[in-house]
């Protein structure tokens, strides 16, 4: 009998604040979005780094990453699961699949950030509605929208998977820039110029940010 409506919240022994006491610091999502080669993940990257300098808790979720286990498309599932599962649960890159790309994400984010964890997301996320209804999913404060505004010629420029150009030639559809949007956020957290400083510095604005919303303590170093 299929009946989502007989579940059940179970409230955890362990609650947030006493994760939150344990580890020094608050949790978060950090939700970086931008075009394909805007610095997402590298930026995600280097301020994990930095956040585990200073003994914060910090995960990265990576959009090719979680593309290749959680999110997986239907060839990948199609291996090891089989062609009528894979058809029912892979997702491509379809405006809808999309749409379930992100919700999956913010709801392991959500977790994440419910532990007591800063999650790091590196999403392109192209749609504004599908990030509004992420932040919608999470209390005031616990959602840190950071626009990583790099213009589309210079994520073609950098092109570091090549996808630009195949899209170009149109041995790919559905892309971010090209032949399907991206809206850009309208009031972001954080709007971050990612082709006019480095990563480090970059992530250093985001450390400030963290610093001055109580989130994370002034280092003593």
């Amino acid at each position: 009998m299929e009946n989502d409506t007989n579940i059940t919240w179970h409230e955890h022994r362990v609650t947030r604040e006493e994760r939150e006491r344990l580890h020094g610091h608050r949790g978060c999502v950090i939700w970086f979005t931008g075009l394909s080669g805007s610095g997402k993940s590298t930026l995600a990257n280097v301020l994990d780094h930095m956040l585990s300098a200073r003994g914060a808790k910090s995960a990265v979720l990576d959009g090719d990453n979680v593309r290749h286990g959680l999110n997986a498309g239907r060839n990948i599932l199609k291996e090891t699961h089989g062609e009528e599962f894979a058809e029912r649960f892979g997702l491509g890159f379809s405006a809808v699949d999309r749409e379930e790309n992100i919700r999956r994400i913010g709801a392991v984010a959500q977790l994440f950030c419910e532990a007591g964890t800063i999650a790091l997301t590196a999403f392109i996320s192209p749609y504004r509605v599908d990030r509004d209804r992420v932040r919608a999913t999470m209390s005031d404060g616990d959602f840190i929208e950071v626009f990583v505004d790099t213009p589309l010629d210079v994520c073609e420029q950098r092109d570091p998977k090549g996808l630009y150009k195949k899209a170009r030639a149109g041995e790919i559809s559905h892309f971010t820039g090209i032949d399907d949007p991206y809206e850009a956020p309208e009031a972001p957290e954080l709007t971050l110029k990612a082709s006019e400083q480095t990563p480090e510095a970059l992530a250093g604005e985001v450390i400030d940010y963290l610093v001055g919303r109580g989130i994370l303590k002034v280092s003593a170093a």
